[in-house]
C-alpha cells in the first residue's frame, strides 16, 4: 500500500470505520513508513485539544433567535449543522479527503506547536527563540483559518471560525475574512458562528461597523435577530437609525420587526 492510498483512508482509520482487511493494511504500512506514522500520531494528539464552549452571549440570544427561526423557517436556508456546535477533531476528519495535502498538514503543524509549548515550559530558551516560535505558530494558525474559511464545505468553514477563536488578538487578514464571512457566507450556521467570534473583538471599530452594515444584507431572520441582539449587548446607540431603516422593510419577518422595535427602545 502506497502513502497516497493511506492518506485517503486515514479519516476512516482514525474513526475506526475501516474494514478489518483495510485496517490491517494501513497498520502494516504505518509500521514501515515513518512519515505516515508521524502524521497519524499528530492527528491523535490534535484530537485531545480542548473543545471550546459557546459564550454567555450566545446562550442569551438563543431564545429570541429560535422564535425568529420558527417564524421564518420556510424561507431561511437549511443546514445540517447547528450554530455554536463545536466539531470534535475526529468528526472534522471527513472533509479532509480533498484538501488533505494543504489544510491537514497545517492543522497537524499546529498540534506540533501545542506539544512544543508543553515541552518549552520545562526547557530554557532565549527570548528571541521564543519570539520566533510564537511568530511561526501565529503564521501557521492564520494559514489554517484562512484555508478552512475558503473551503466549499460549510462544516470546514465552521471549523475555521472555531480555530479563529483560539487567539485573543485576531490577525488582520483573519479579521477581514471573518467580516466577509459574516456578510456573505451562504450558510446561516457559519454566519452565526462568525458573529459569535467577532463579538469577542467589539473594541475594534470595523467590527461594530460591519455588524451594523450586515443588517441590510441578511435574509435569514435567525441572523437578523442575532445581529440586533449583539448591537443591544454592545449598547451601540449609533445603530438605532439602521434598526429603524430595517424595521421599515416591507417584507421583514414579523419576529425580526418586533425585535428591532425592542432594540430601538433599549438604545434610545
Amino acid at each position: 500500500m502506497e502513502c497516497e492510498q493511506v492518506a485517503q483512508l486515514l479519516p476512516d482509520y482514525l474513526q475506526g470505520d475501516l474494514g478489518l482487511d483495510q485496517q490491517q493494511n494501513v497498520e502494516a504500512h504505518l509500521k514501515r513508513c515513518a512519515d505516515c506514522a508521524e502524521e497519524v500520531a499528530l492527528w491523535k494528539k490534535l484530537s485531545l485539544l480542548p473543545v471550546e464552549q459557546p459564550s454567555p452571549g450566545s446562550r442569551a440570544r438563543f431564545e429570541a433567535m429560535l422564535q425568529a427561526y420558527q417564524a421564518g423557517r420556510s424561507t431561511a436556508p437549511k443546514s445540517h449543522s447547528r450554530w455554536g456546535e463545536r466539531f470534535p477533531s475526529w468528526n472534522s476528519l471527513r472533509w479532509l479527503r480533498s484538501p488533505l495535502g494543504r489544510v491537514a498538514w497545517s492543522a497537524a503543524l499546529l498540534a506540533v506547536g501545542f506539544i512544543c509549548g508543553l515541552y518549552l515550559a520545562n526547557s530554557r530558551f532565549s527570548s528571541q527563540d521564543l519570539a520566533a516560535l510564537e511568530s511561526e505558530l501565529a503564521s501557521m494558525k492564520q494559514m489554517v483559518v484562512l484555508s478552512l474559511l475558503q473551503q466549499q464545505s460549510a462544516g470546514a468553514r465552521l471549523e475555521g471560525v472555531t480555530w479563529s477563536t483560539r487567539d485573543q488578538q485576531l490577525d488582520p487578514k483573519v479579521l477581514s475574512a471573518l467580516l466577509h464571512t459574516l456578510r456573505y457566507d451562504p450558510s446561516v450556521d457559519v454566519r452565526l458562528a462568525a458573529l459569535d467570534a467577532l463579538s469577542r473583538h467589539a473594541g475594534q471599530p470595523q467590527v461594530r461597523t460591519s455588524v451594523v452594515n450586515a443588517l441590510q444584507d441578511q435574509q435569514s431572520p435567525l441572523v437578523q435577530v442575532a445581529l440586533i441582539d449583539q448591537l443591544v449587548e454592545w449598547h451601540d446607540r449609533e445603530a438605532a437609525p439602521h434598526l429603524e431603516k430595517l424595521r421599515q422593510s416591507p417584507n421583514l419577518n414579523p419576529a425580526v420587526r418586533q425585535r428591532a422595535d425592542w432594540a430601538i427602545s433599549k438604545l434610545n
